[in-house]
């Protein structure tokens, strides 16, 4: 991930703000938050503005996953793009045990702890491609985008005289 971070800031975040950098790169998928919160203490942004910009950037893409991705799905099986559209609906399949074992509370973990292919953009592919309640689904990964910014702040900013 710091690599990306690194070409992300030598080419596109030349040219804009460090907050406009830190809001996109919290909006793309694997990297969200997570890698906007690192991305943010890299650019020495101050802590709490840090996490509104990247907590907002994280869900923004949610509703559109959720209401969407489904029908993108099916677009690119149609448009030969089937293998892209294979890989997304095999990604969903693998995570669901993860979050079924749980429910509710299972989506919340899987969007919330920090590990790789984790997050609210794939926590947000597996319920639409299961077709979980909308609400249900959307309140789960929103408190995941809490538990993730609380977790990687943590350690993005060394509260715990660790920092990454």
């Amino acid at each position: 991930m710091n690599g990306f971070l690194e070409w992300f800031m030598n080419t596109i975040g030349r040219y804009i703000s460090s907050e406009l950098s830190v809001f996109l790169v919290s909006m793309l998928p694997l990297i969200e938050e997570r890698g906007g919160l690192v991305l943010a203490r890299l650019l020495q942004i101050p802590m709490w503005r840090a996490v509104v910009i990247c907590v907002i950037g994280n869900i923004i893409p949610i509703p559109f996953i959720l209401l969407l991705i489904k029908k993108i799905i099916h677009w690119m099986s149609d448009h030969h793009m089937s293998r892209i559209a294979e890989w997304l609906t095999d990604k969903a399949v693998k995570n669901k045990p993860k979050i079924d074992k749980y429910g509710f509370w299972g989506l919340t973990l899987f969007v919330g702890i920090p590990l790789p292919g984790t997050g609210a953009w794939t926590g947000s592919l597996v319920a639409a491609v299961f077709d979980m309640d909308l609400k249900k689904a959307s309140i789960s990964i929103l408190i995941g985008v809490f538990l993730a910014a609380v977790i990687m702040t943590t350690f993005s900013y060394g509260l715990l005289g660790i920092a990454l």
